[in-house]
C-alpha cells in the first residue's frame, strides 16, 4: 500500500469522523428524553468502536485502491468511498442536530446500501481489503437496527 493513498483515505475518513463527532450530542435534553431500547450500548462504546472502524476502513480503502487494475476501477472505488463517507457523515447531523430519527433511518438504509457497494468494489480489487470492511458493515447494520428501534419507540419526534 502506498503511503500517499493511505494519507488520502485517512484524511477523507478523519473529515467524515470529525463531522460526526461535532454533530453528536448525546447529552442533549432531546436525546436523553428519547425512549431507547435496553440493548443500546453504553455511551463509551460508540467512540471505542468507531475509532478502530474508521482506521480499518481507511486502511481497507487504501489497499483496495492501490490494488485496483486500471483508472476506471480506481475511479469507481474512489467515488464509492467518497459517497460512503458522505453518507456516513450525514447521518449524525440528521439524527442529533435535525432531531429527525425517521429521516436518519431512511438515510442510514441508503448508507447500508453504499456500504455493500463499497465492499463489493473493494473485494474485486483486493479480497483482504473487502473482508476488512465487514466489521464496518456489521456495526452500521447494528446502528440501523438501533436507529429503527428509537424511531419506532418515539413516533412523531
Amino acid at each position: 500500500m502506498r503511503s500517499l493513498t493511505l494519507a488520502r483515505t485517512s484524511l477523507a475518513t478523519v473529515v467524515a469522523a470529525g463531522v460526526g463527532a461535532v454533530a453528536t450530542s448525546p447529552d442533549s435534553a432531546w436525546y436523553l428524553s428519547l425512549d431507547k431500547p435496553a440493548w443500546q450500548p453504553p455511551r463509551a462504546a460508540f467512540p471505542a468502536v468507531w475509532t478502530p472502524l474508521y482506521a480499518l476502513t481507511a486502511l481497507a480503502a487504501a489497499q483496495a485502491l492501490d490494488s485496483s487494475t486500471g483508472d476506471d476501477q480506481r475511479g469507481r472505488l474512489w467515488r464509492a468511498y467518497g459517497i460512503d463517507l458522505a453518507l456516513n457523515a450525514a447521518w449524525t447531523p440528521l439524527f442529533f442536530r435535525a432531531r429527525r430519527p425517521h429521516l436518519a433511518l431512511a438515510e442510514i438504509v441508503v448508507l447500508d446500501a453504499a456500504n455493500v457497494a463499497l465492499l463489493l468494489r473493494a473485494w474485486r480489487a483486493d479480497r483482504l481489503a473487502g473482508a476488512a470492511l465487514l466489521p464496518y458493515l456489521a456495526w452500521t447494520g447494528f446502528a440501523t437496527a438501533l436507529n429503527a428501534a428509537i424511531a419506532v419507540r418515539n413516533p412523531g419526534r
